[in-house]
């Protein structure tokens, strides 16, 4: 089987530098790698707030190189280094992203260590129709 990726325009590097794919689609899901709040070239946004904002912003770059949106999202999975401080400062961000009820599936996970990150977003999405697999890899150009 060859994995259909997705890859954001302009990140490709970063994912093969470290790895990893930012998404594969498989039987009308999108599987997507977590997203961290970093930068173009990987390095981490210094504060947790600009760390939340920017693992949406990749997060919402990665699921429109498959053609989705947040809206397609079915399940949600968050890592969070010292959530017993961080939750709330988090939470307070995350309407800005999430949408209207009903809401994805969620699962938050505390952690005490994420590569220099503190917080980290993992989802699964439904495809849009006639966006199921595709055979062969994206590039998200």
């Amino acid at each position: 089987m060859t994995r259909d990726v997705v890859f954001p325009p302009g990140r490709q590097a970063l994912y093969e530098k470290n790895r990893y794919s930012p998404a594969v689609r498989a039987n009308g899901f999108l599987f997507v790698s977590g997203q961290v709040g970093s930068r173009e070239d990987g390095s981490p946004e210094p504060e947790l707030e600009a760390q939340v904002h920017r693992a949406f912003g990749n997060l919402n770059a990665v699921l429109a190189a498959a053609g989705c949106t947040f809206d397609d999202v079915v399940d949600v999975t968050v890592f969070i280094v010292d959530p017993e401080t961080n939750f709330e400062k988090i939470w307070k961000l995350v309407p800005k992203y999430w949408g209207h009820a009903p809401y994805p599936t969620l699962t938050g996970i505390g952690v005490t260590w994420l590569y220099g990150f503190q917080f980290e977003i993992k989802v699964i999405a439904r495809l849009p129709q006639g966006g199921g697999d595709h055979g062969g890899n994206s590039d998200g150009a």
